[in-house]
């Protein structure tokens, strides 16, 4: 199995993750079928599963970029660190304060203040456990950096047992979030000032990213054996089950986004990296693969797009309602709430697939 070939899992892996987190966070209407939703709190359904497996990803792509650093001097590797967490944090607060405007009661337009603009989010996440877990492997390496790892998921749960409790508002983290930025600077969109993407929260979620790291780490080492394959499919088993059990004293939940909740995405990221691994580069079943393909290597790109180009359209009127509102309930809305909402988040996806694969085909990809 080459490098190419695993590339190409890899790929696979993360458009897979892009379009089905697409598809969930754009449906038609407030209707949609329940694995596409979140769990309310504690809990787990296959919608909480796509924002770990991203940051998975990353871990395992930098599996691959790493040892290109040894070849390096150490200025030029903290810069390129430093830069790629900078740019990805940005490029996160920009679309939260994007279109950087807004209208008074009056209708006036009036210019979005900082004062009010959410600081954390999904790619500041990413960019925060990104920066951390590349300077914990570059220094530590692997072994020790898995081990303080598994420290931090301790030392969060130690935190959040002794500083709180496990609901939204009395967690240690919102109270942490509220003592450092104000309650205008967190998410509204659970009706208070919740952030789910908190400071706190970024500790154990450094793990996603290491577990990536481990697991594209053993693929290029021994993933060319069934072997190997097995031992990653075994390993992954492992980590779901002792999430299982920690999950019965630090219930699994993505808001908070708990150590058992770690040890739970990672163990099933890692069973269905095998399993792609296995159906693209042992089977060699590539037919379809293609699609995922394309997404998986403009991430980010197409996950920027695809959060502006919603922004646009509810920004958009067409007579009362939003161009969003008018293209659902004018063409999807006849499918039914369910399948109408689905069908538009669908469609949704594939428009910003189609510039993906525009991308492709020229060549173009954009890379942070």
């Amino acid at each position: 199995m080459s490098s190419t070939q695993r590339f190409q899992a890899l790929d696979v892996f993360r458009g897979l993750t892009i379009c089905f987190m697409i598809i969930v966070n754009t449906p038609g209407n407030d209707v949609t079928f329940s694995p596409l939703l979140h769990a309310k709190w504690h809990g787990f359904t296959p919608t909480d599963l796509v924002f770990p497996s991203f940051l998975f990803a990353v871990g395992n792509a930098m599996s691959f970029v790493m040892p290109k650093w040894n070849t390096k001097t150490q200025a030029v590797v903290l810069y390129k660190i430093f830069k790629r967490t900078a740019l990805i944090f940005l490029l996160g607060y920009l679309m939260y304060w994007f279109p950087f405007f807004r209208l008074d009661e009056t209708g006036n337009i009036i210019s979005a203040p900082f004062s009010e603009t959410r600081i954390l989010g999904v790619l500041q996440r990413i960019a925060l456990c990104y920066g951390i877990a590349a300077l914990m492997i570059y220094y530590l390496k692997p072994k020790l950096a898995v081990i303080v790892t598994v420290v931090l998921l301790f030392v969060y749960w130690l935190l959040m047992y002794v500083f709180g409790d496990y609901t939204m508002l009395g967690n240690a983290g919102i109270k942490f979030d509220l003592w450092l930025m104000g309650d205008k600077h967190l998410y509204h969109g659970e009706g208070v000032a919740f952030d789910p993407e908190g400071w706190l929260s970024t500790l154990p979620a450094i793990g996603n990213v290491v577990g990536g790291y481990v697991a594209g780490k053993f693929i290029q080492e021994k993933g060319k054996s069934y072997e190997g394959l097995s031992k990653l499919l075994l390993t992954g088993f492992s980590l779901f089950v002792i999430a299982y059990f920690w999950n019965l004293s630090f219930p699994i939940n993505k808001k908070l986004w708990t150590s058992s909740f770690v040890i739970h995405t990672v163990g099933l990221d890692c069973m269905i990296l095998s399993a792609i691994i296995y159906i693209v580069d042992f089977k060699n079943k590539t037919k379809g693969v293609y699609f995922f393909e394309v997404v998986g290597k403009n991430p980010l790109t197409i996950y920027l797009l695809s959060e502006l180009m919603a922004t646009v359209f509810y920004m958009v009127q067409v007579g009362d309602k939003s161009l969003f509102s008018w293209i659902y309930e004018n063409i999807f809305s006849y499918a039914g709430d369910y399948f109408g909402s689905l069908a538009f988040a669908i469609s949704y996806m594939l428009v910003c697939w189609s510039v993906g694969y525009f991308m492709d085909k020229k060549k173009i990809y954009i890379r942070v």
